[in-house]
Parts: structure tokens; sequence; C-alpha cells
């Protein structure tokens, strides 16, 4: 069994989002044979569900790409009535 690691980046742009993004994917890949997955857009994307596999190809030339490759939002997420707890969500399959 594989395992994952999922990456999420919100709130907005800051340097270095795509280094860290890379460091990270890479060493998950390399050193424990981890698969690497994108929430694009924040926690909307988490939200909708919309994902990104980042293998090598998608971590290569990264570093010098301005910004952060998954995109960020700034979504109010308000817990309403009926709505699920973060405990409720599980990992999405892709």
């Amino acid at each position: 069994m594989t395992r994952t690691i999922e990456i999420l980046t919100a709130g907005g742009d800051s340097p270095g989002l795509n280094t860290a993004i890379h460091s990270v994917g890479k060493a998950a890949q390399r050193e424990y044979g981890m698969e690497v997955i994108g929430f694009k857009d924040g926690f909307l994307g988490l939200m909708q569900n919309r994902l990104q596999r980042l293998d090598s190809d998608n971590l290569s030339g990264i570093l010098t790409r301005g910004g952060t490759i998954l995109g960020t939002s700034r979504a109010k997420l308000l817990a309403t009535s009926g709505s699920p707890s973060a405990t409720e969500f599980s990992s999405p399959q892709i």
C-alpha cells in the first residue's frame, strides 16, 4: 500500500511556496516512496475535491516560477448547522 501526502496552499501567495512544494514533494517521493497530491486553489479545492497528482514531471521546473503551481484562495468556509465537521472528511480517491 502506497502512502500519500497531500499539499494545500492557502491565504495568498508568498515567496518560496513553489520551493516548499518542490522540496516536500521530491523528498516524499525519493526518501519515503510516497504519492504526492496537491489541492488546487486552497481550501476551496479541498472542499470541491480538485486534485492534482504531483509527480516528478509536475514538480520539475517550478523552482523559478513565481506564486504557487497549486493556486490559493481566501475563501471563507463557515461551519453551518448540518455541515460536516473536519473529522467527517476523508481523503479523496483519485
